[in-house]
């Protein structure tokens, strides 16, 4: 039997190469690279793959930090890094009124609407809403020193972390 993999840069993606190899090698399974420098046939318990797995760790890590580099770069000059923000005043106000009547983070995600861009008229996921009442709560802790009492009373409570 034989792994076929397009290319050896698609292998090492996330990955535990050494982990693979034992497995490849104590099922008796083969590798095989259909294009790029490695093309053909390779022994997953051999230099090659050793070598690989070398050069994908390093892939992985050269992207990660050119990309932490490029967001660093965006923040500089005034950019933001992510999606456009579907949330706005109006949301989180009733995103707070809601929170007050004690609902879930679920249920107050399913009675917001999104009203502007590409998910206009959705609704947004809980994830989201959290994340917009969180934001809130961390700014007006700032605010305020009585505040950030109040949030450790929420962080702890059940309201906050259900219905996700």
């Amino acid at each position: 039997m034989t792994l076929v993999v397009h290319e050896h840069k698609r292998l090492g993606r996330g990955i535990d190469l050494a982990t693979l190899a034992e497995e490849l090698k104590a099922g008796d399974i083969g590798l095989e690279f259909l294009t790029g420098e490695l093309q053909g046939s390779h022994d997953p318990g051999g230099v090659v793959f050793t070598v690989l797995a070398a050069l994908s760790g390093m892939e992985r890590e050269y992207i990660r930090d050119r990309t932490l580099e490029g967001h660093e770069s965006a923040r500089t000059r005034g950019k933001t890094i992510g999606g456009a923000s579907v949330t706005d005043d109006a949301m989180l106000a009733m995103a707070l009124q809601l929170r007050e009547q004690e609902m879930s983070l679920r249920d107050i995600a399913a009675k917001l609407v999104i009203t502007k861009g590409a998910k206009k008229g959705q609704h947004p996921s809980p994830a989201t809403v959290m994340r917009m009442l969180r934001e809130h709560d961390e700014q007006t802790a700032a605010a305020s020193p009585v505040a950030a009492d109040k949030i450790d009373c929420v962080k702890d409570s059940s309201v906050v972390g259900t219905g996700l």
